[in-house]
C-alpha cells in the first residue's frame, strides 16, 4: 500500500512518468489521471501554433500525407476547447495559461473563413482560409461547426463570472456562436439541415442530415440557436424522419431502439454515441424516439460483446481488448463496427476509453490491459495511438483529433462531469432542448 501511493503521488506529481512508473502498482484513479494528461497534450503541446488548435493528425514517424501541414480539424478543436477546460480544472495547466490559449484560439476564429457563420470541415493554420476537404467541399460545414460550439459554449459558461479578461472572452464566444446562422442550412427553408454550403458550388454537395448517427448535437444546437433558431418541425421532419428513425435491431440479448445510418445491424461505430454527448448530457435524456444513456450504454455494450465473442476470428480480441469506431485502419481511414463488413480487425483504442461513462469495468479493464501489456507497442507522447491490429501485426505511432478529443474529455465526465455540467448549464441548451421535448434533470 505503501509503495502504491508513493508512486501514485510521484506519478501524478510528474516525478516518475508512467512509463518508469510500474502499472501494476498504480490505482485506477491514478492510471486514469494519467491517461487524460497524456491525451490532453494533444491539444496544448501538440496544437498548431498559429491558432493554438487542434491539428487534424499528429504522426510520429513522420509520414504525412501530401499538403497535410498546417491542417487545422474544426470539429477536433471544439474537442480540445473541452479537454483545455479539464486541464484548467485538473490544474495540469494554469488558469492564466488557458485564458491565454483561448484567446489565441478566439482571435483566429473571428478572422478565419465562415460561411453564413459555419466554419469549414478543415482551416489553414497559416492563413485561416478554408482548406478544401474535397472537391466539392470548400465551404461551410455544420456538423464540424457544432462540435467546436459544443467545446467553446463549455469554455463559455467556465468564463463567464470570472475576472474582466474572462467575461471579455466569454463575450467574445457569445458573437462567434450568435452569428451561426443555421436557418441558412435548411436550404430553402426545407424541414432538414443540411451539412454542407459553398460559395462556389451552392448545395452540391446535397446532404440532408438523417438520423440516427453523430449529428444530434447538430439539431440540439440550431435548436438553441438565440439568433437563427429552427422550428421543431425541422427536427421532428429532418432528423427524426416523421418517426422513421425508430427501428429495432438485436445483438444476442441488447435491443437498440434507433434506426443507425448505413444499415448497421449492431449499433455503428462507436463515435455515434460519444462526439454528440460530450457537452449533451445522456443522463437521462429522453425524447420520444429514445431513452439516450440506454441507447449509447447498448450500443456500448454490443461493441464490447461483438469483440469478446470475436465471430471473425481475430487476433488479440477479447474482454480486455475491444473497441470498434472510426479510426485509422490497416489501409486508410475505415468506419469500424461491430457486423461481418464492417470488423476488419482493428482496435482503436479512443472506442472503449471514451465509452467509460457507459462501460466503466469494461473500459478500465481494456486501458489497463493496453498500458500493462502492450505500452511499447501502443503508448506515446500524446497517449494510447489511434489504432492497432495484432492480426495484422500493425502499431502505427499516430494521433487524430477526431479521436484523441473524446477520450480525454470523456474521461473528465466519468471521473466528474465537468463537461457535461457546464454544456447543459446553458440557458439556451435549455431552451432548445425544450423545444425539441426532451426530458433531461438539467431541464428546469
Amino acid at each position: 500500500m505503501i509503495r502504491i501511493f508513493f508512486i501514485s503521488i510521484l506519478t501524478l506529481a510528474g516525478i516518475v512518468s508512467g512509463a518508469q512508473a510500474k502499472s501494476e502498482a498504480v490505482a485506477d484513479s491514478v492510471l486514469l489521471d494519467l491517461v487524460e494528461k497524456q491525451t490532453f497534450q494533444y491539444f496544448w503541446d501538440g496544437a498548431e501554433p498559429n491558432s493554438g488548435m487542434a491539428p487534424e493528425r499528429i504522426h510520429m514517424d513522420n509520414i504525412y500525407p501530401e499538403n497535410d501541414q498546417s491542417t487545422i480539424a474544426t470539429g477536433g478543436s471544439g474537442f480540445g476547447c473541452m479537454a483545455i477546460i479539464s486541464a484548467i480544472d485538473r490544474r495540469y495547466i494554469t488558469r492564466e495559461q488557458g485564458i491565454k490559449r483561448f484567446e489565441k484560439i478566439v482571435s483566429f476564429l473571428e478572422k478565419a473563413d465562415r460561411f453564413h457563420g459555419a466554419w469549414p470541415h478543415w482551416l489553414d493554420d497559416k492563413t485561416g482560409h478554408v482548406k478544401p476537404f474535397g472537391s466539392d467541399d470548400d465551404g461551410g460545414d455544420l456538423v464540424e461547426t457544432c462540435y467546436l460550439l459544443q467545446g467553446l459554449l463549455c469554455v463559455r459558461e467556465y468564463f463567464k463570472d470570472g475576472n474582466e479578461q474572462e467575461k471579455k472572452l466569454a463575450s467574445r464566444i457569445d458573437a462567434l456562436w450568435r452569428d451561426v446562422d443555421f436557418d441558412w442550412y435548411r436550404n430553402g427553408g426545407q424541414n432538414v439541415l443540411f451539412w454542407h454550403w459553398s460559395p462556389s458550388h451552392g448545395w452540391k454537395m446535397n446532404f440532408p442530415v438523417h438520423g440516427y448517427n453523430e449529428c444530434l448535437i447538430l439539431y440540439v444546437m440550431a435548436a438553441c440557436s438565440p439568433t437563427h433558431t429552427i422550428p421543431a418541425a425541422v427536427y421532428d421532419q429532418g432528423w427524426a424522419q416523421n418517426g422513421a428513425i425508430n427501428k429495432i435491431s438485436f445483438y444476442k440479448n441488447d435491443t437498440l431502439h434507433l434506426h443507425m445510418q448505413g444499415d448497421s445491424p449492431h449499433g455503428g461505430p462507436l463515435f455515434w454515441s460519444q462526439y454528440s454527448y460530450l457537452g449533451l448530457d445522456p443522463r437521462g435524456l429522453k425524447d420520444k424516439y429514445a431513452d439516450y444513456w440506454k441507447e449509447n450504454t447498448t450500443q456500448s455494450m454490443i461493441n464490447y460483446q461483438w469483440c469478446v465473442d470475436n465471430p471473425k476470428h481475430f487476433a488479440g480480441y477479447g474482454k480486455n481488448n475491444w473497441g470498434l469506431t472510426a479510426s485509422y485502419s490497416v489501409r486508410g481511414y475505415a468506419a469500424h463496427a461491430p457486423d461481418d463488413r464492417n470488423d476488419l480487425g482493428v482496435i482503436s483504442p479512443t472506442a472503449a476509453v471514451s465509452s467509460l461513462p457507459y462501460t466503466p469495468s469494461q473500459s478500465m479493464d481494456a486501458i489497463r490491459f493496453w498500458y500493462d501489456s502492450l505500452r511499447q507497442r501502443l503508448w506515446g507522447k500524446y497517449g494510447f495511438y489511434d489504432a492497432f491490429s495484432e492480426k495484422a501485426r500493425w502499431y502505427p505511432p499516430r494521433y487524430l483529433a477526431i479521436d484523441q478529443g473524446p477520450a480525454a474529455v470523456m474521461i473528465e465526465n466519468y471521473r466528474s462531469g465537468l463537461l457535461w455540467k457546464l454544456f447543459m448549464s446553458c440557458p439556451e441548451v435549455q431552451t432548445g432542448l425544450k423545444k425539441l421535448g426532451f426530458e433531461s434533470p438539467w431541464l428546469k
